[in-house]
């Protein structure tokens, strides 16, 4: 009786496979999409020893035909005339509104300082923004001191001419710590092989280790960088890579940016500092 109630089901799954297969199960639908609102879109890293530099640019409807990337197209999305000031102990860093290119991150920025984020881990930095409009864009953040890397080890496979690279580094147990890890190939101003963030919830002994797989022949050159990061820039980055890995599939979920910004202008994006160490190595049996 089993097995003839199997049979059954498979015969009338077959069935409606059939009448469904029969069917137009395509049809057009239009759907008024409401008028889209740009909001703002802010990043500004601080770098100890390098100048204050900040984009300010303007969002993009999503179904928007691709724009080529021309004068033109700079000109719609930065956010220019806006006053851009960053406090620090007492002292105030007025911004220019001029462009600038950083070759080695892929990254425009078109406010700009000459003078230098002092290297200070003990105060915090004050972001206020005010836009042509009169809109506000505040934020606070602060310097981390730099995580070394302890070493790297660079490991042949047995009977191979292919090696991985183990970057080690030592956590402090007694806070909570948060890292982004870079590896590139060859040259700082490629695609990096790995570029992620993890947080010290799982370290044992305060040790941790990145791996890589065996992919470097001898000659190779690596660099591994670590940089030491805050909350905010964790679930920004986070919520950035999930945007990213999500646009263009239908069953994935909306993801939100994580933004550290407050002020009016309802804007989104990150003030935060950048305290990183970097190692080159040069593959060597």
């Amino acid at each position: 009786m089993r097995a003839f109630t199997s049979i059954f089901s498979t015969v009338i799954a077959f069935a409606g496979l059939a009448v469904l297969a029969a069917c137009n199960l395509e049809k057009e639908i239009s759907i008024n999409l409401p008028e889209y609102e740009p909001r703002l879109a802010l990043e500004c890293y601080l770098e100890p020893g390098q100048p204050f530099v900040l984009t300010l640019s303007k969002t993009a409807p999503y179904f928007e035909p691709f724009p080529a990337l021309d004068a033109r197209f700079l000109q719609s999305i930065l956010e220019d005339s806006a006053t851009v000031v960053i406090k620090h102990k007492g002292q105030s860093y007025t911004l220019q509104n001029r462009l600038l290119f950083n070759p080695l991150t892929g990254k425009l920025y078109n406010y700009v300082s000459n003078s230098l984020v002092p290297e200070d881990y003990s105060a915090d930095f004050e972001l206020e923004v005010v836009t042509r409009q009169g809109k506000t864009i505040t934020a606070t953040t602060r310097l981390l001191p730099k995580v070394p890397i302890d070493s790297v080890v660079v490991q042949f496979a047995p009977n191979d001419t292919l090696a991985r690279v183990l970057t080690y580094f030592m956590d402090n147990p007694d806070t909570r710590n948060y890292y982004r890890r870079i590896l590139h190939k060859s040259r700082l101003d490629t695609i990096p092989l790995q570029d992620f963030t993890v947080d010290d919830r799982f370290v044992t002994n305060g040790r941790f280790v990145f791996g890589t797989n065996y992919e470097f022949a001898v000659g190779d050159t690596v660099f591994n960088t670590l940089l030491h990061i805050d909350r905010a820039y964790y679930d920004y980055f986070d919520s950035v890579q999930t945007a990213f890995f999500s646009n263009g599939n239908p069953f994935a979920q909306p993801s939100p940016i994580n933004s550290n910004l407050k002020g009016t202008a309802n804007a989104i994006g990150i003030f935060t500092g950048l305290s990183y160490d970097r190692v080159m190595t040069v593959v060597r049996r």
